[in-house]
């Protein structure tokens, strides 16, 4: 429970500062389409960290099971492929980044579909 608590925090607090790095330090100095890459990694970021928080607010009312953890661990692993190739990308322009990115979806996709188990197995 804490340590997702944890983890979804701190991806939500570097997803405001990455934001907020984006808007004012990037401006200008990179194409409007990394800008615009780099924007859909802030909010893909900040959405799995809710994601994250509520696996962790859940952990701690209802009994863990392998299904929550694994949802929360696959939604940061996917934090880490998605949002972290886009953030890469779009400040080097290497576009063999780009394929890294599916990868992230792929995470995302399956802690989502863990979490929808879960809810239907255990709620």
């Amino acid at each position: 429970m804490k340590t997702f608590i944890i983890i979804g925090a701190l991806s939500a607090f570097l997803s405001v500062g990455l934001g907020a790095f984006g808007a004012h330090a990037l401006e200008g100095k990179i194409e409007q389409k990394y800008i615009d890459t780099w924007n859909t990694a802030v909010l893909y970021q900040m959405f799995h960290a809710i994601g994250i928080l509520i696996i962790g607010v859940l952990m701690g009312t209802v009994s863990p099971t392998s299904l929550l953890s694994w949802s929360g661990w696959l939604m940061l692993i996917g934090t880490i492929l998605f949002s972290g190739s886009l953030y890469v990308l779009s400040i080097s322009g290497i576009k063999i980044l780009g394929a890294i990115t599916p990868l992230g979806g792929v995470s995302f996709l399956a802690g989502w579909v863990l979490l929808i188990v879960f809810a239907a197995k255990t709620m």
